[in-house]
């Protein structure tokens, strides 16, 4: 069985972070492996307390589950400091050239920041270059390249490239169209899908980005892992349960609430 390995926070709601990111995994038919970055105190309100894990034991963590079980694709999510990010990229050299799908997580859904100054540069200059895809929202988009509101979904695309990655996915959520826009270098491809805006929306990156982790490790090129990863987030949103706390409602990749509805 395809192995993937989220390198992320906890959300002890079980909404967003490592939580999603098995769900994903399992809902695209991969075994998932994690290795906690930060455990958060969190709800569907926001985030009351982030205690970060050390850099030794987050390299540990890697090295435990790539020595044993191998890991054919990486998502990594929140990172929080650049302590963090500098023992992620060391644990990524354990890993012998497995694909990775970088996550730039940096404000929680609550609005509590998840990733401070000093470790957005050092996700920008260390980890960017050993990304195989970045999967940046466009207001995350605009603080990597340092655009202003002017600059289209495609010129964010083209100058998150220019840092390094193999390819970017700019997700549309924050776009009225609502369209991701995947470029690799060559050509801006658009990636519709359905929209849900009275779906939950919890989580909904983290998901997007372990599908297309998932569907890496399953052998697909990014473009095409790019498109399944739209599809699965999009159902995961529109699946959504409600009624889970009094905040925003997690995304439901497996569809627990529609397998199990009385």
């Amino acid at each position: 069985m395809p192995t993937a390995l989220s390198i992320a926070g906890s959300d002890s709601g079980g909404g967003a972070g490592i939580q999603a990111d098995l769900k994903a995994f399992a809902r695209c038919g991969v075994h998932g492996m994690t290795a906690i970055t930060a455990i958060t105190a969190q709800n569907t309100v926001g985030v009351s307390r982030v205690e970060a894990v050390s850099p030794e034991m987050i390299v540990a963590q890697v090295g435990a589950v790539a020595g044993d079980i191998g890991v054919d694709a990486v998502k990594i999510g929140m990172l929080g400091t650049a302590e963090t990010v500098e023992a992620v990229v060391e644990a990524l050299a354990l890993l012998d050239g497995a694909p990775v799908v970088l996550d730039p997580v940096m404000v929680a859904e609550s609005g509590a920041i998840l990733l401070d100054e000093e470790a957005r540069v050092a996700l920008v200059e260390r980890l960017l270059p050993l990304a195989t895809v970045v999967t940046p929202n466009i207001p995350e988009a605009r603080v990597l390249s340092g655009a202003d509101e002017r600059d289209s979904q495609e010129d964010l695309a083209r100058e998150v490239l220019a840092l390094g990655p193999g390819a970017v996915v700019v997700t549309g959520g924050h776009s009225e169209a609502g369209v991701d826009l995947f470029f690799d270098g060559r050509e801006a491809v658009p990636i519709k899908g359905a929209r849900h805006p009275d779906g939950a929306s919890h989580g909904s990156g983290c998901t997007h980005s372990s599908a297309l982790a998932a569907h890496l490790a399953r052998g697909a090129s990014p473009l095409e892992a790019a498109r399944a990863a739209r599809d699965v987030a999009s159902a995961a949103v529109a699946a959504g349960l409600r009624g889970i706390g009094i905040g925003a409602g997690p995304v439901d990749a497996l569809d627990v609430a529609g397998r199990f509805r009385p």
